[in-house]
């Protein structure tokens, strides 16, 4: 049975994809008439993207999540199409976006938030199951799901008390407030704020970085963070020189000591 790869040239219905250099693989959400809402398409869509990448990693080093327009990263489930389900229809639904927020989380490269816009209730979502967060200064950020009768349902009671605190994160959950980028840069939630003019350049200069480097051995360092803070610390430490070890025997290795001797720029080739 083959493994499923990334066909940049497919047509998605919810997504665009591109990638402008070797490495990088930019998910696009592309519904930007209707705040690029999560739909049951988007959730079929992204769970396509983000399977292919979790069967083959060579294929990408790098992964950006960002969204069409300026204004609006994404604005959460699509209520209209929420409008008249059934209980049974709802619940399915709902356990597709569970998935889809699972296989981003679980994306073994690393995931890149570009948050161009407002990012409320399962768009946050989206942006907090990557690894880091970059935003636009004029974004803006929130749980509404109490207002709607509702939860967060996508990770959201987990990730974001990880991320900046329990006290904060109540707060925030159980008021359905909206916080913009610099209150989330205080609280922890974002790595960088930038300008609308050159938010996606920084963000290709952070990309550059990370491709710099030998991609096992970034992919390892993801698996120890991940797994690792979900562990004591003992265990964390063991588990960390397991991901370690992989890396010894590897061609990269070999090539980052030798490069390091010669005094030149590292050439990795991801084995």
């Amino acid at each position: 049975m083959p493994t499923p790869k990334i066909n940049l040239e497919k047509k998605y219905e919810t997504l665009a994809l591109s990638s402008p250099f070797e490495g990088l693989l930019i998910v696009k959400l592309n519904r930007p008439n209707v705040a690029n809402a999560l739909n049951t398409q988007m959730g079929y869509d992204l769970i396509d993207v983000f399977s292919a990448i979790e069967a083959s990693p060579e294929q990408f080093r790098c992964v950006v999540l960002t969204a069409a327009g300026e204004k609006i990263f994404c604005g959460g489930a699509d209520l209209k199409e929420r409008d008249g389900m059934t209980d049974d229809d709802f619940n399915t639904q709902h356990y597709l976006f569970e998935r889809m927020g699972r296989i981003i989380y679980d994306c073994p490269v690393p995931t890149i938030a570009c948050v161009n816009g407002a990012a409320i209730a399962g768009g946050l979502e989206l942006a907090l199951a990557c690894d880091f967060i970059v935003a636009v200064e004029h974004a803006k950020f929130g749980f509404a799901e109490v207002k709607r009768g509702i939860m967060p349902g996508g990770g959201g009671t987990q990730q974001l008390p990880r991320a900046i605190g329990v006290r904060r994160a109540k707060e925030i959950i159980f008021t359905g407030d909206f916080f913009n980028a610099q209150e989330a840069m205080t609280f922890g939630l974002l790595n960088h704020v930038y300008p609308q003019v050159t938010l996606f350049d920084e963000t290709m200069n952070l990309v550059k970085r990370i491709l710099a480097n030998a991609p096992i051995a970034v992919r390892q360092a993801k698996k120890s963070i991940t797994f690792g803070m979900q562990m004591d610390m003992r265990t964390g430490m063991f588990f960390e020189v397991e991901a370690y070890s992989r890396l010894v025997a590897t061609e990269d290795r070999m090539e980052g000591i030798r490069a390091f001797n010669e005094k030149r720029p590292a050439r990795f080739v991801g084995k």
